[in-house]
């Protein structure tokens, strides 16, 4: 078996391997690396896994992009220690479903890729002796998940910098707490413009001893394993091989509902992918008019991980239907929109409903939905309003509501703290703060060394 190489959207770096992709993070012509083939699992390859655990669906998925790159054996450890906790699919009412991403150590659905890559890495590191800095813009979750995954690990220091105003005190606590290997960094800036600051860092020839690589979704090891739980959204809800059903996925950077797109082309029946975005609606407009217009500065919302005006992971998607657009938002090629739009659609979502949602599920079904997976629950509600009842649908929870408790009290709803929260509200910050200039990003990583 020979092993996928992969190529930069850009169009002017040379294929890599994996390793050579997931430590890079980003082709030194600023495009984003994809797969120079896709591998498909049959109808009947996927029925195979139907009641398998998690770990065994994350190992077959996986499997095709990485053996023979990394042995059979040593992914399948990988695979079962990274996903040690329970993925609930639950039943809201119905064939309408929810799939709950928030069981893991910081109780996000960044856990899933978080937990792979820092393990991917630190096996692909150990074989090279290699010494890394971790360099990570997040609007939220990704920050908590991708520290808690690589605090400890030997040869790995993690920078992860966030918008200070925007991202909600438990969130900070998860990623200011740890110490160590982790350096917590609040800038007086927004997701867009940290996540800029990080790719002219990785552009900076100055800073090449440092071993820069990304953990953001930009980084193809980050976005990878999140096709896991995509599949096995569908493995446990269809009841017959003539199952397809409406996915909802709540959409910030795109890797989350980009991930779904790619188990679309390994072979997963979907009948619609739902691009659930909040009030930064730059892509479901883009789907109506076929015009794209990042939006800058990217609006506040409740839904904080998702406040991103121009997803940087859009590049692959377009790619994916056969277009190019540049990471400031310019279409060099349109995709083709035809397919595109025969296979998604894009609805957004604004804060009103946003809590109108959150009140609504609480009130009449019991269930306790956060922001992020309020969106992806409206937004799949607005598709379905003049569907059969009998759709097979499925929206994403993607973090604990309990890590926005802010909201919650605002609508009279309480949850129960998860065992991976508990106690971390005591824990004393050690977090560093920067107005947000790239000179001041730059002097910090040049003193970790």
């Amino acid at each position: 078996m020979e092993p996928i190489r992969y190529y930069s959207t850009g169009g002017k770096a040379p294929a890599v391997s994996f390793r050579e992709a997931i430590f890079t993070g980003q082709p030194p012509d600023g495009g984003l690396y994809m797969p120079t083939e896709i591998p498909r699992l049959s109808l009947g390859e996927l029925w195979e896994l139907r009641g398998r655990p998690y770990h065994e669906i994350a190992f077959r998925a996986l499997r095709p992009f990485l053996v023979p790159e990394m042995p059979e054996e040593e992914l399948w450890r990988i695979t079962k220690e990274a996903y040690d906790f329970p993925v609930p699919v639950e039943r809201v009412w119905g064939r309408r479903y929810l799939l709950r991403l928030d069981q893991g150590p910081t109780a996000s659905f960044k856990d899933f890729a978080a937990r792979f890559l820092a393990r991917a890495m630190q096996y692909f590191a150990r074989e090279s002796n290699d010494q890394r800095i971790i360099l990570v813009a997040t609007s939220g979750d990704t920050g908590s998940a991708v520290a808690n995954a690589f605090h400890g690990l030997e040869g790995l220091k993690v920078v992860v910098l966030y918008p200070a105003r925007e991202v909600s005190q438990r969130q900070a606590k998860q990623m200011n707490t740890l110490g160590g290997n982790v350096v917590a960094v609040a800038c007086e800036a927004k997701f867009d413009q940290l996540q800029a600051l990080v790719m002219r860092a990785f552009e900076d020839r100055e800073l090449s001893h440092l071993n820069l690589t990304s953990a953001n979704s930009i980084n193809w090891g980050r976005l990878l394993p999140q096709v896991g739980y995509h599949l096995y959204s569908y493995l446990s809800v269809a009841e017959t091989k003539d199952d397809r059903p409406v996915d909802s996925v709540a959409s910030g950077n795109f890797g989350n509902v980009t991930a779904d797109f790619l188990a679309m082309r390994m072979g997963k029946p979907v009948s619609r992918i739902v691009v659930a975005t909040n009030e930064n609606d730059e892509f479901p407009a883009f789907m109506e008019t076929g015009i794209y217009k990042p939006i800058k500065p990217s609006r506040a919302c409740l839904s904080n991980a998702m406040n991103v005006g121009n997803p940087s992971n859009l590049r692959r998607l377009f790619h994916l239907y056969g277009g190019s657009i540049d990471r400031q938002g310019n279409i060099l090629r349109m995709p083709d929109m035809d397919a595109l739009r025969r296979d998604a659609v894009g609805i957004s979502i604004s804060d009103h409903t946003t809590r109108l949602t959150i009140q609504e599920a609480y009130e009449r079904y019991g269930i306790i939905l956060e922001p992020h997976g309020a969106v992806a629950w409206a937004a799949l509600k607005r598709y379905l309003w003049d569907r059969s009842e009998d759709t097979l649908a499925v929206a994403t929870e993607t973090a604990h509501p309990a890590k926005f408790p802010e909201v919650l009290e605002e609508m009279g709803v309480e949850v129960e703290l998860p065992q991976s929260l508990r106690g971390l509200d005591e824990r004393p910050s050690h977090e560093l703060k920067i107005e947000g200039s790239y000179s001041e990003l730059r002097e910090l990583l040049m003193s970790l060394r």
